[in-house]
């Protein structure tokens, strides 16, 4: 090849590389938005705007803290301790590629994507702990998680040199168990330092039903959510101009991330529907727990198998759900069962179907006792600092706000503006018949 077309051919690589990363980063902001609308949805009337500036606050300051701690932990730590090798000095962010470097078109990209991917991981939790947590409180537990504790797992799980690949051969493509599981787990140590909303559950345990105020805006945000995640499996893979790879180094396509992605939205919704009954929240939700459950082996499934294991995954949620009711935890959007449970369920899977399957350089092959090893280790991860970070906000009585501030609206305490100024529309039964009220 002639020199001049070799140096066009790698500046062509170069920019597509960005390009793609750029294009995920967009994408993965949609989840944001999604995850405004779907919180906000499942909020009462009277904590809607609280809760839609606690989204925008957590993206922030995870993508700020991010820069600052969470690269550089990604780029330490995937022995296991702490190794300050070329990678991670430059990821310091004093480096010459933690900024504009000419030289150096992939830092800025790659630290892009993976900020979003942390940003999203410290919302997961944020529908969880709706209508009682302190915004204060939530960010220093999304920080820890978003910049901290899921990076740790990241780079244990989810790089090139994890230790968790060249000791166990784990296989996590989709970032089910470091993305998902962890953030689940998390979540489940706060909610039990949290407790539950006021008159959630009644003195002899029975459950109350406190409804969203706008079902259907939870259903568009599911939708948003949806369509971020074609950005979020964007960054799972890496472009090298010849093709793609997998965080592991493996060859793949995006058209095997496309039939299965599908294929889990599809199964995960119809599964979640059989086993709600139908229920709207949880069968839209079913449909990310779909993708979810799919995601740690969707590189290799057969499509077919792809959506059996989603249908399976879908199906289960629901019943994670009603399992944490009976338990008086109370996850006002599913988190735990959705990530956490679809986490853990798609590691098993992995395990179960595509154990003996090779790893590249010479890693141990996939197999379930190494898929299960990594779902104990990140649910720990997990958990322990959730709920020790949690718990020590709660001896200082700064986690929860106080009875009368929850009662109120946490809109009234924290927002200065009202969400509905001329009142909601609502619907109601009397004698059969539908009728409109204002409230």
């Amino acid at each position: 090849m002639p020199p001049e077309v070799e140096s066009a051919v790698e500046t062509m690589t170069a920019v597509n590389n960005e390009f793609f990363y750029w294009m995920s980063i967009a994408l993965m902001i949609l989840i944001h938005a999604g995850f405004l609308a779907y919180e906000s949805g499942a909020s009462r009337s009277k904590n809607v705007l609280a809760t839609a500036i606690k989204n925008l606050l957590a993206f922030a300051v995870v993508v700020a803290s991010f820069y600052f701690v969470g690269w550089f932990l990604y780029n330490a730590m995937p022995s296991g301790w702490f190794a300050m090798s070329d990678a991670a000095v430059a990821a310091l962010p004093w480096s010459d590629n933690m900024g504009p470097n000419i030289e150096d078109p992939a830092s800025g990209i790659f630290w892009g994507a993976f900020a979003l991917f942390a940003a999203t991981t410290g919302s997961i939790m944020s529908g969880a702990v709706l209508e009682r947590i302190r915004t204060s409180a939530f960010l220093i537990l999304a920080t820890v998680l978003g910049s901290v504790v899921w990076i740790i797992g990241a780079a244990w799980g989810w790089h090139p040199s994890g230790w968790m690949l060249t000791q166990l051969g784990l296989h996590d493509v989709g970032a089910a168990g470091c993305v998902h599981l962890i953030a689940g787990t998390f979540t489940l140590g706060v909610l039990l330092n949290l407790g539950p909303r006021l008159g959630k559950y009644a003195p002899d345990g029975t459950v109350r039903d406190i409804r969203p105020h706008n079902l259907p805006m939870t259903m568009l945000g599911l939708m948003l959510i949806f369509v971020g995640f074609f950005g979020f499996l964007m960054g799972c893979v890496i472009y090298t101009g010849e093709g793609f790879e997998t965080i592991y180094g493996s060859p793949t396509t995006l058209s095997a991330f496309a039939f299965n992605t599908l294929m889990g939205l599809a199964g995960g919704i119809i599964g979640a529907y059989l086993t709600s009954r139908g229920e709207p929240f949880w069968t839209i939700s079913g449909g990310l727990a779909g993708v979810i459950s799919v995601a740690s082996g969707m590189d290799l499934y057969h499509p077919a198998l792809g959506f059996l294991i989603a249908l399976a995954g879908g199906a289960l949620v629901p019943m994670i759900g009603m399992l944490l009711d009976r338990y008086k935890i109370d996850d006002v959007v599913g988190a735990v069962a959705v990530h956490g449970g679809a986490g853990a369920f798609s590691l098993i899977m992995a395990g179960i179907f595509l154990g003996g399957y090779p790893n590249t350089d010479g890693n141990p092959s996939i197999s379930l006792w190494g898929q299960l090893v990594a779902l104990v280790v990140f649910a720990a991860l997990g958990f322990v600092p959730g709920y020790g970070l949690s718990w020590i906000l709660k001896k200082a009585q700064s986690l929860r706000t106080p009875p009368a501030v929850e009662a109120a609206g946490l809109d009234l305490s924290e927002v200065p503006a009202t969400p509905y100024p001329e009142g909601t529309p609502v619907t109601v039964m009397r004698n059969g018949h539908v009728e409109e009220l204002k409230v």
